[in-house]
C-alpha cells in the first residue's frame, strides 16, 4: 500500500472500528451480566425471597404460581433449587444451569443464566434469560448510521490531506520533466500551503536562474564571435606579410579584449557561484572613492575627461572591500566611456544616517528610456554603442549590481538630460 490517501483512510477506519467493537462489546458483557445492574440485581434479590416465601408457605402450588409470574414479568425462565440442585417443581438435577450461571460468559449466544443463592442460603434462584433479549438493542440501527458518517468524514479529511500533495506530485513531474513553468498554485495557509509555495519559490528562482544562463550563453558566443573573427583575419594579414605592424596590433587589441572579457566573466562568476564568500568588515567609503577616483584619472585623462570627487565626510558600511571597490570602480570606468571631451565626471558620496549613496554622473548622450531597466544585465550594450571601440563587454554594470545586491543594498540610474546618473544605496551594517 504506497497510497498516503489510503493509508490515512485505512488508518482512521481501523481507530473507528476497533473504538466501535471496544464499546460494543463492554455494553454486551455489561447487558449480558444483569446483576452487575443495581435494578436488575435488587429485583432478583425480591424475586428470590418471594418464592422462597411462597415455596415455605404454600408448597410447590405456590411455588408454581410465583414462578409463572416471575416468567411472565421478565420474559425468562425462573427455577428454585435445593442446595443440592434439584429443582423443588420438576424434581430435575439444575446442577449444570448452576455452575453456568455462576460464570459470566464473554457472549450471550442462545442463552444467560443467573444462578444466585437465596438469604437463607438453602436454595437456589436461577433465572436464564433468551441470548435475544439480552443482545436486542445493543446493535441500535442508528449506530450504522453513525458509522456511516465517521467513514464519509474521514474520507472527506483524507482527500483534504492529500490533495496538495497530489497537486504538488504532479507539478513536480512537469517540473523534472524540463516545464519550468510548473507551479502547484496552492491558497492553503497550513503546512502543505506552505510546502507548495515554498516549491513555487524554488521552481520560479530556478527557471529564472536557467533562462538567464542561456541569455549568458548566447552573450558570450556573440562576444567571443567578433574578436575571434577579427583574430583571424588579423592573423591571415599578418601571415600575407601586408602591413604586419597594423595586423599584429589588431591582434593585440583583440587579445586584449579577449583577456578582460574573460577576467569579468571570471570577476561575474565568483559573484554568482559564491555569495557566501562575502567578507563583511567596516569599509570606509569615502577613502574607498577618494582611491578609486585616484586610479581612475589616468583613464579619464587619456580620454580628454577628468573625475570630481565629493565626499563631505567619513562614511563606514559594513561589507567586502574588495567587491565595493569592484563596484564602484565599474560604475566609474563606464561613466568615464561616455563622457564627452572637456567634461567632468561627478562623484558624490551622500550620508543619509541608516542609508549611504555613492552617485557617479556624466554628461554624455544618456540612455533611452526604454533600456533604463536592462542596462544592468550581463552583456546588454544601448544597441547605438554595440561597434563602438569604447563600449565595452557590458559586463561592468552587471558585476556592480551584483555586489550591492549582495551587500543588501540598491542600485538603479536615470537620465539627468545631458547625461545619466547611476545611484548605489549601501544600508547602515549591510552584511
Amino acid at each position: 500500500m504506497r497510497s498516503l490517501f489510503a493509508k490515512i483512510l485505512l488508518w482512521f477506519l481501523a481507530t473507528v472500528m476497533v473504538a466501535f467493537m471496544g464499546f460494543s462489546v463492554i455494553a454486551v458483557r455489561h447487558y449480558n451480566d444483569p446483576m452487575r445492574q443495581p435494578p436488575m440485581a435488587r429485583a432478583i434479590r425480591f424475586q428470590a425471597r418471594e418464592a422462597v416465601e411462597a415455596y415455605e408457605t404454600g408448597g410447590v402450588a405456590a411455588l408454581r404460581w410465583d414462578l409463572a409470574r416471575v416468567q411472565e414479568i421478565f420474559q425468562s425462565e425462573a427455577m428454585l433449587a435445593d442446595a443440592k440442585g434439584r429443582d423443588l417443581v420438576t424434581g430435575e438435577d439444575r446442577s449444570e444451569l448452576i455452575a453456568a450461571g455462576r460464570v459470566r460468559p464473554f457472549w450471550p449466544h442462545n442463552r444467560a443464566v443467573v444462578a444466585r443463592k437465596t438469604e437463607n442460603g438453602r436454595y437456589w434462584f436461577i433465572l436464564t434469560i433468551p441470548g435475544e433479549a439480552l443482545t436486542q438493542g445493543s446493535f441500535p440501527a442508528g449506530q450504522v448510521y453513525v458509522l456511516g458518517g465517521v467513514v464519509l468524514l474521514y474520507y472527506l479529511l483524507a482527500r483534504y490531506l492529500t490533495r496538495p500533495l497530489r497537486k504538488l506530485q504532479t507539478a513536480l513531474e512537469r517540473f523534472g520533466q524540463g516545464d519550468l513553468s510548473a507551479r502547484a498554485g496552492s491558497t492553503r495557509r497550513d503546512e502543505l500551503g506552505h510546502l507548495a509555495r515554498t516549491f513555487d519559490q524554488m521552481a520560479e528562482r530556478i527557471q529564472k536562474l536557467v533562462a538567464s544562463e542561456r541569455r549568458l550563453l548566447l552573450d558570450i558566443s556573440h562576444e567571443l564571435r567578433s574578436p575571434l573573427a577579427r583574430l583571424n583575419v588579423a592573423t591571415e594579414l599578418a601571415r600575407s606579410g601586408e602591413n604586419r605592424d597594423a595586423a599584429l596590433d589588431r591582434i593585440q587589441k583583440e587579445s586584449d579584449r579577449l583577456n578582460a572579457l574573460v577576467g569579468e566573466l571570471l570577476q561575474a562568476t565568483r559573484i554568482e557561484v559564491d555569495p557566501q564568500a562575502l567578507r563583511a568588515q567596516p569599509v570606509r567609503l569615502d577613502d574607498l572613492l577618494a582611491a578609486v577616483v585616484s586610479d581612475c584619472s589616468i583613464e579619464a585623462a587619456v580620454r580628454g575627461s577628468s573625475l570630481k570627487l565629493d565626499a563631505p565626510g567619513p562614511v563606514t558600511v559594513s561589507g567586502d572591500a574588495e567587491l565595493l571597490r569592484r563596484a564602484a570602480e565599474n560604475v566609474i570606468r563606464n561613466a568615464i566611456r561616455y563622457a564627452p571631451r572637456e567634461t567632468a565626471v561627478e562623484v558624490h558620496l551622500v550620508p543619509g544616517g541608516a542609508v549611504a549613496r555613492i552617485q557617479v554622473r556624466d554628461y554624455g548622450p544618456g540612455v533611452p528610456e526604454e533600456a533604463l531597466s536592462r542596462i544592468f544585465d550581463p552583456f546588454y550594450r544601448v544597441e547605438g554603442d554595440r561597434n563602438r571601440d569604447s563600449g565595452g563587454v557590458g559586463l561592468g554594470l552587471a558585476i556592480a549590481r551584483r555586489a550591492v545586491d549582495l551587500h543588501k543594498g540598491k542600485m538603479h540610474a536615470r537620465n539627468m538630460h545631458p547625461g545619466l546618473l547611476v545611484e548605489m544605496e549601501f544600508p547602515a551594517g549591510a552584511q
